[in-house]
């Protein structure tokens, strides 16, 4: 059956409208996301597996094909004052592409060609040096940093010394307790790899007997060739880990990012959180389903959790941005490949 599923994706995809792909190299790619990659799925969009580009050496919007329909993901990785003309370009081209998690200012320019706006969730934005731990509101988050060390819980960054069979390890047994256990969301995230891609970081916690208990790899948020920030790419801990492994550990992370100057660190992507009115035109119907999604407790329990991850979020008090999903035709057909590509279903 999955043969003839891919046979099946095969023909759509050959009738989708026919995109002028660039072959932009892997390092031609990162080079860009270095100047221009000032977003939170920038890095991501550069270093991802089965994604298309299109646009020139200047810059690039990277997308993916499903059902015989293209998904852009996120917004152009260009310079902003020539964003609004790669998406006009590739709106034309590739006959009303979906965009998929994209900013404000992006929406801003779809709207304008036609698109209906819908809000998708919020990514959460901890700004620096202004955001901290201090006060009452943050009491949780340092509660549960000093209870590992009270404990002998350890924390460090990985300078890739920690083996990569331990977090092979980990990541396996993390895996153990998904809700989807045999494949990995792709698209919106990227499968996990135990080794770190350029400029990634990682930080680890490790139990009173040198166990590695939780990791978190950071993607660089870029401007101008300089890191300006980080954003939560991938988490792994053991699945008998305490309620205070990832809490902590995000914590300590944090703090250092904060004593090296570093400008802001995103949480990444609540999906379905907050959905409002977006302030464009939008789908009422898409809007109504993405609430009952957040709230069913069936979605929550069998396919993914999507209140617990905000509820995660949350603890740590940062500015909630909207994202957005954008489309022409907003169609089962389209959302039935838009889940299939990032293998929600």
């Amino acid at each position: 059956m999955p043969s003839l599923r891919h046979y099946v994706d095969n023909i759509l995809e050959r009738a989708a409208p026919k995109v002028e792909r660039q072959a932009l190299t892997h390092v031609q790619r990162l080079a860009l996301v270095r100047r221009h990659g000032d977003f939170s799925l920038a890095y991501s969009s550069a270093v991802q597996s089965k994604l298309s580009y299109f646009g020139d050496a200047d810059g690039y919007i990277a997308f993916g094909t499903k059902m015989k329909h293209h998904f852009a993901l996120g917004d152009p990785v260009a310079a902003p004052a020539r964003r609004a003309d790669y998406i006009r370009r590739f709106v034309e081209m590739a006959g009303g592409p979906w965009f998929v998690q994209i900013g404000e200012e992006t929406a801003h320019v779809l709207a304008g060609l036609g698109y209906r706006i819908n809000r998708l969730g919020v990514d959460t934005r901890l700004e620096l040096p202004g955001h901290d731990f201090s006060g009452k509101r943050n009491e949780t988050v340092r509660y549960s940093e000093r209870w590992l060390l009270k404990k002998g819980f350890s924390f460090d960054e990985d300078k890739r010394t920690v083996f990569l069979d331990e977090i092979k390890r980990l990541s396996d047994n993390w895996r153990g307790d998904r809700i989807v256990k045999r494949w990995e969301m792709e698209f919106l995230n990227r499968p996990f790899n135990d080794q770190l891609g350029p400029d990634m970081r990682r930080f680890v916690l490790h139990s009173p007997d040198g166990e590695l208990i939780a990791l978190l790899d950071f993607d660089p948020i870029f401007r101008d060739g300089k890191v300006i920030g980080y954003t939560t790419a991938f988490k792994r801990k053991h699945l008998d880990a305490s309620p205070h492994a990832e809490i902590g550990l995000t914590k300590f992370a944090v703090d250092r990012f904060r004593q090296e100057g570093i400008a802001v660190v995103t949480l990444g992507l609540s999906p379905m959180l907050d959905i409002v009115p977006s302030g464009f035109a939008e789908s009422d119907f898409w809007r109504k389903a993405f609430q009952r999604a957040y709230d069913s407790p069936w979605v929550n329990r069998r396919r993914f959790n999507l209140q617990g991850q905000a509820a995660f979020k949350r603890r740590f008090h940062g500015v909630e941005e909207p994202v957005y999903i954008a489309f022409r035709k907003g169609t089962y057909i389209e959302m039935l490949g838009l889940l299939r590509l990032v293998k929600a279903i």
